[in-house]
């Protein structure tokens, strides 16, 4: 009896103790929607902000957000066949509902109860809410209940067009983009305001799944989906029967079939894709703990001027396409006579003495079965995929035949990058990577690839022969055969373009016209490691990284035979015009935070390191530097290789006064005609164009070469920046150089008798010439050749007070016409050799094991 007493005890406690767990759960949410209402926190979420790069002058070149593409839009710019497409597609009863259709709700549980798909169960405001507050990848019940209250909240908070405008502007559409006006840019290339019904639908679709329903990857189930919702909308009596069939055919009729859907973030818009890509990197190695370059919102500081960055770009773009269409054509031309007459001779001999690797006919057939199946066959199984929803024949056949032809595209064709410097402050100027930047071709060749400079490293070396004091822009050096030894004794015999000779040549007309057997001797007169040394401090490759560039000694590597990178090719030049100074290519230089305070100083960090060398960051002397850059300019001015461009660099100042603006550069085309090559400087900027093909081992053929392509390509470039630029000339050391005219056939002191056969040049101060032209030399004009000779220097600032023997010299005449072979180097002293050469006897020629290297051209 007394146990049946507690019972009521028992629930009595048990429903208080509920009672008290539902007021509190109950008091909790009152609490917690007042306190929504008091500090409507309900707005406050984190947005990805993107990272904008600026140019030097704060213009902005792009931004980066990764995934994400973001652009809000405000609901009364949004045209009303979206929102009526989202309403047919999404929620009917939007307008009427409180946040919630329980209908809905209800179906969608009977659904996953039966195994059935029988559409969500989730509102617009819902899924907003999920989005904003909730993490939709949780299917769990508890995340369904949160998802709803959140929405209820929201439904009080905000009016159904901000709900919409919110939903429209926060949803992701695929692609990676969030928000319908980055989706319409993205897929139909406009703003959101110029979209179609047939649009909307194909818009509205991507909510559910964007991966499966991607007009781009699966056209036909975009189109029986999106016909679909027209219908509907129709059926809602939102747009006519003939709106939504005109709208439908007129999207399909459109279409680009061939595109794919790649990411949002390769379409955004960039004005310079190569150096943000580079940028882009430089960053990911600048960026370390939480930052995120692509969420996070920082401004980017560059180096790059958009103004020559547009001039570099239409540059390349014409010189490329110039260079393959040559290319082509002198193929082509080939192709048909081999094709027309030599095939068929090939064919008749392999078969008539079996000789089976005559035979073409197997590649010939490949090639024109190629070029068939791309021009003909592939537009119509295309066709026939979209009409019978054949995906995988498209994917299978189609994509494979565009990856056999890119294979073949990138053995024959040609690409081009350059980058330009402002060798004062090593800012990057302008930079092209390539053709056109694309998912394929990401390869930034300026700073990348690694090929061989040809005749462009000469200068290199030459500099440190004008260093040894040996040399002199005027010391006579005979191009005529020649065999040089190798270290092992192996004979090595270098030719000239064509395989034409000049006899005696001075040292600035062998350097601006590229001649190979005289700079060999430029570079056995000083050494290999002296040679090596000094390309490398100018090059600025370091120790580590050495032994893979193929900097052997020997005489190969005073052709270019070595590795080097197009950015270190535009920093030598740079040193020279820069006065000898170190110069550090740089691109950003610095980046601030969404509150635009400064986190990263790259360029500080920089002028620190160079300011702690002291006077190392000399490379060369100003003196040899200024002596080179007078040298080079001859290449442009004076006849040499870049001289017969159409361009002079000739302007007008503000008050209509011409002038010419002084550069200098060198032309390179390496072994075999790979490679096409010009790198050179003005008093403002430097900078290096190549030219060639990725897959080593392809010619460019005889025609297409560094003066006669990338020199066009430097000279128009250059053209183009300094129009607005005012005159400038390169920085005179104030001492320890000397001008002086002198005698362009012997380099020595001019006289009457020499005529018009006179040449300026600069020297380092103690190496200008000492003697008079033999060549040209009588009594009588040699006092007068003195007197000359001291008022050129004069003009320099220094007196020259050496005096001259001016006894009448014999003209010899196997000094002027010398024709010898040199032998293997008998002493270090290079005076002794050369004078030893001389004298040699030409028929103790090397007649057996040598070495005859015909691959180098004149630059």
């Amino acid at each position: 009896m007394k146990k049946l007493t507690k019972a009521p005890l028992i629930i009595s406690g048990v429903l208080f103790f509920f009672a008290i767990g539902i007021g509190a759960a109950l008091g909790a949410s009152l609490a917690a929607t007042r306190n929504i209402i008091n500090s409507e926190y309900i707005t406050e979420f984190e947005t990805a902000l993107p990272t904008k790069l600026l140019d030097i002058n704060g213009e902005v070149i792009t931004e980066f957000a990764s995934d994400e593409k973001r652009e809000i839009i405000a609901f009364n710019d949004l045209p009303q066949h979206l929102v009526d497409a989202l309403i047919t597609r999404e929620d009917r009863i939007f307008f009427s509902h409180n946040g919630f259709n329980l209908k809905a709700i209800f179906r969608g549980v009977f659904g996953i109860l039966t195994g059935r798909s029988l559409g969500g169960g989730s509102t617009l405001t819902q899924q907003i809410a999920g989005t904003l507050y909730c993490n939709r990848n949780d299917k769990s019940i508890k995340r369904k209940l949160d998802e709803l209250w959140w929405a209820i909240q929201m439904e009080r908070r905000y009016s159904k067009n901000e709900i919409l405008e919110l939903y429209l502007n926060k949803i992701y559409f695929g692609g990676g983009t969030y928000g319908v006006n980055a989706a319409s840019k993205y897929y139909f290339g406009h703003g959101v305001e110029k979209i179609t019904p047939a649009e909307a639908a194909i818009l509205v679709i991507q909510l559910s799944n964007p991966a499966f329903y991607n007009p781009f990857d699966h056209p036909n189930r975009a189109m029986d989906r999106q016909k679909n919702v027209l219908d509907s909308m129709v059926a809602q009596g939102f747009i006519t029967k003939d709106e939504a069939n005109e709208s439908f055919n007129d999207f399909w009729a459109d279409f680009d079939y061939t595109r794919t859907s790649s990411s949002a973030y390769l379409m955004r818009d960039d004005k310079a894709p190569w150096f943000s890509e580079y940028v882009r990197r430089e960053l990911s190695g600048m960026m370390y703990g939480s930052d995120n370059i692509y969420t996070d919102g920082f401004t980017v500081n560059t180096t790059l001027n958009l103004a020559h960055q547009k001039i570099a770009q239409d540059v390349m773009e014409k010189w490329i396409s110039n260079a393959n269409t040559r290319y082509k054509k002198e193929h082509s031309a080939k192709a048909g006579v081999a094709y027309g007459t030599y095939v068929p001779i090939s064919e008749m001999i392999a078969l008539l003495f079996n000789i089976p690797g005559l035979k073409v006919s197997e590649q010939r057939t490949e090639l024109v079965a190629n070029n068939e199946f791309i021009n003909s066959v592939n537009p119509v199984l295309d066709i026939i995929s979209m009409m019978n929803g054949s995906e995988k024949l498209k994917i299978n056949i189609i994509n494979r035949a565009v990856a056999i032809s890119k294979q073949a595209d990138e053995k024959n064709t040609i690409e081009g990058t350059m980058i330009a410097l402002d060798h004062e402050t090593g800012y990057i100027d302008a930079l092209v990577g390539g053709s056109k930047f694309d998912q394929e071709n990401q390869f930034i060749r300026a700073t990348q690839a690694k090929v061989q400079p040809g005749s462009t490293f000469k200068p290199l070396y030459y500099s440190a022969a004008i260093d040894s004091r040996k040399f002199t822009p005027t010391t006579i050096i005979s191009d005529s055969p020649v065999v040089f030894h190798t270290a092992d004794g192996k004979p090595y015999i270098p030719l000239n373009f064509k395989g034409e000779w000049e006899g005696d040549v001075t040292v600035y007309h062998a350097l601006t016209r590229s001649m190979n057997v005289p700079s060999l001797k430029v570079l056995d007169g000083i050494g290999f490691e002296a040679a090596i040394s000094r390309a490398v401090a100018l090059l600025g490759i370091s120790k580590e990284d050495l032994p893979t560039r193929a900097f052997v000694p020997g005489y190969p590597i005073g052709l270019g035979v070595c590795s080097v990178r197009p950015v270190e090719m535009a920093r030598a030049y740079a040193i020279f015009a820069n006065g000898g100074k170190e110069v550090t290519p740089m691109a950003i230089r610095t980046v601030e935070d969404k509150n635009g305070d400064v986190i990263l100083n790259p360029e500080l960090e920089i002028r620190k390191a160079q300011a702690a060398k002291g006077d190392k960051i000399q490379v060369i002397t100003p003196q040899t530097a200024y002596v080179m850059v007078k040298l080079l300019e001859q290449t442009v001015f004076n006849g040499g290789t870049l001289s017969a461009q159409s361009w002079h660099f000739e302007y007008r100042d503000e008050k209509g006064k011409k002038y010419t603006m002084p550069a200098g550069g060198k032309t390179g085309t390496t072994q075999n005609w790979a490679d096409a090559w010009t790198c050179g400087f003005t008093p403002y900027y430097a900078a290096a164009f190549w030219f060639g093909f990725d897959k080593p081992g392809q010619s460019l053929g005889l025609n297409i070469t560094g003066a006669t392509l990338a020199g066009y390509a430097w000279g128009e470039y250059f053209d183009k920046v300094h129009a607005d630029l005012p005159l400038k000339q390169f920085a005179r050391p104030l001492e320890g150089v000397v001008e002086a005219t002198v005698c362009s056939v012997s380099g020595k002191i001019l006289t009457d008798g020499c005529g018009d056969h006179k040449t300026t040049q600069w020297y380092l101060e103690g190496t200008q010439p000492t003697e008079i032209c033999p060549v040209h030399s009588s009594q009588s004009s040699s006092i007068i050749a003195v007197n000359r000779l001291e008022r050129e220097m004069y003009k320099s600032g220094h007196r020259y007070t050496q005096k001259v023997d001016a006894t009448p010299l014999k003209l010899d005449l196997n000094f002027l016409n010398s024709n010898y072979v040199p032998p293997r180097r008998k002493s270090d002293d290079f005076a002794q050799d050369q004078e030893h050469d001389k004298t040699e006897n030409t028929g103790n020629k090397a007649k057996q094991n040598v070495e005859y290297d015909y691959n180098y051209l004149m630059e």
